[in-house]
């Protein structure tokens, strides 16, 4: 079931928190939602989901707008959201038998939906137990579990694996690429690495408004207009070296690696590449050139760039 998000605005008092957003999410594709605290991520998945309501622009899921049919668009919506809401106190395979009631599962079929949500996400020897004795891992497990239980079309996920362990996260990522094969799904997180591992495609928004849109090789090579290249060099002295590369017109900055006394990481300027340059340069020098290797650049240093707004100069 298709996701398609038009024009929403929201805002509060004069602040807008969501500033005329649009995309859309496909069936069957599982979608990373991106941005620093404050950038306006919750406030578009709670208006995805119908908890509030924009002040301009729509949502539809699946040709239904959450304007016009909120409570239609709800049945077709698994949510779980980054506080994880469950009632402790409950054994898993009642507080699952619960959520199905108000999710207006027929009676009929709820034993079987339960036991389809015990085995898909995990939860078969815990499912007697009552939810403040699992581990925080299988306290996800039993919140994606409640979002499915109604067997949604669209899933949406706050920080899903949020202050889990490494094991815990891959078996997370492992169960929500299985599930996103025959939903829509879109991911918040603050983990980009996660996201980079379990999204087919990222959205990054930044005070209020999308600023990029694709895949994390898309958006890397988007962000490549500044080309980075590590240089080896030897047979010269480091510090006359690095002066000369730095005095290239090409190159706009030069880092020394980490424990090297002859490697360097060469940026170059703004749709310019360096490579040439330095290249005649230690032919000039008679230095020897034992690696030129393009650096790609990182899905975190492309979010930095998309999100950070540089300070302003200001006059002593």
């Amino acid at each position: 079931m298709e996701v398609i998000v038009e024009n929403i605005t929201k805002s509060y008092g004069f602040q807008k928190a969501v500033d005329n957003i649009s995309f859309r999410v496909s069936q069957g594709e599982i979608v990373g939602f991106l941005g620093p605290n404050g950038a306006g991520k919750t406030t578009t998945m709670k208006i995805i989901t119908c908890y509030m309501p924009p002040n301009g622009g729509d949502v539809r899921i699946g040709g239904t707008s959450v304007l016009e049919n909120p409570e239609e668009v709800k049945k077709h919506i698994g949510y779980l959201p980054e506080s994880n809401p469950l009632y402790k106190d409950m054994p898993v395979i009642d507080y699952l038998k619960f959520v199905a009631e108000i999710q207006g599962v027929p009676s009929a079929r709820i034993p079987e939906r339960i036991m389809e949500m015990v085995k898909i996400c995990g939860l078969k020897n815990e499912k007697y137990k009552k939810i403040n004795e699992l581990s925080k891992g299988y306290q996800q497990r039993v919140g994606l579990a409640q979002a499915l239980i109604h067997d949604p079309e669209v899933l949406i996920l706050d920080e899903p694996t949020s202050g889990l362990d490494p094991n815990q996260i891959v078996e997370i990522r492992e169960l929500i690429r299985r599930i996103g094969r025959e939903k829509t799904v879109i991911m918040c997180s603050h983990i980009l690495a996660e996201v980079e591992a379990t999204c087919d495609r990222i959205l990054i928004i930044s005070k209020g408004q999308l600023v990029a849109d694709g895949t994390a090789n898309t958006l890397r090579r988007q962000a490549q207009d500044k080309e980075i290249v590590r240089v080896t060099i030897e047979d010269g002295d480091p510090n006359e070296i690095y002066r000369h590369l730095q005095n290239l017109d090409a190159v706009e900055m030069v880092d020394l690696m980490p424990a090297s006394t002859m490697a360097y990481e060469v940026q170059s300027g703004p749709g310019v590449n360096a490579r040439k340059a330095i290249f005649r340069l230690c032919v000039e020098k008679g230095w020897t050139l034992t690696e030129m290797t393009p650096i790609e650049r990182k899905l975190e240093e492309v979010f930095r760039d998309l999100t950070i707004t540089p300070e302003p100069n200001r006059k002593s």
